[in-house]
């Protein structure tokens, strides 16, 4: 009898870290949380300066503001030559779809450099490296400490130093409007699925607007 009262205690408390490690059994990895507590709850973006490719000091907030477009974001560092190109491949293909539906002034992209290493200089190289049409797809880089940490938390990115210089970092895209709100993130390695749920949230956007 005492054996079986301890099995079903170990039992339970299993059971329980299970669901607490799992937000309640949704989600089996803290990926898939992350993306869960995002739709339940749009997080607010952080201001802080971020650097332009032109070495302009901006505010994130202003920059988003001032486009005034729904942004898809997503996170790089330029010496990274494994995910960041292949995200940087699906981005030029979210890119031309952009331009090609005629949505450059509804939809923009925004790739924010983590690595301290990243100059403006290295950004405009990058840029060009990667097809960015100006005024669809932007890039921009974070001097201070600090803040960079800040935004990383705002949207739930772990970066990790790798051997040679590198960086290990989870990869997403990230649905932001222009208000700075996180609203939504989507896979890295569905390119597709990311600018629908662009798409959809413009949609129901458009529809508040009109109503």
């Amino acid at each position: 009898m005492r054996l079986l009262v301890c099995l079903l205690v170990v039992g339970a408390l299993g059971f329980g870290a299970l669901s607490h490690l799992t937000v309640g059994y949704t989600a089996l990895t803290t990926e898939q949380a992350r993306r869960n507590d995002v739709a339940k709850h749009p997080r607010q973006v952080s201001d802080v300066t971020v650097l332009t490719p032109g070495a302009a000091q901006v505010s994130l907030l202003d920059l988003m503001q001032q486009d005034g477009r729904f942004l898809l974001v997503n996170f790089i560092y330029t010496r990274c030559i494994t995910l960041c190109l292949a995200m940087g491949a699906e981005m030029q293909q979210i890119q031309e779809a952009i331009i090609a539906a005629g949505q450059e002034d509804k939809i923009g992209l925004l790739s924010i450099s983590f690595d301290p290493s990243d100059t403006p200089d290295r950004l405009q190289r990058y840029m060009h490296l990667m097809k960015a049409k100006p005024g669809v797809w932007n890039f921009v880089t974070m001097e201070n400490g600090a803040q960079r940490e800040q935004v990383l938390d705002d949207f739930g990115i772990i970066v990790i130093p790798a051997p040679y210089g590198e960086y290990e970092h989870n990869a997403a895209y990230h649905v932001v409007d222009a208000q700075g709100k996180l609203l939504r993130i989507t896979d890295y390695g569905e390119p597709g699925l990311a600018l629908s749920a662009v798409r959809e949230i413009l949609a129901t956007s458009s529809a508040q607007d009109a109503s």
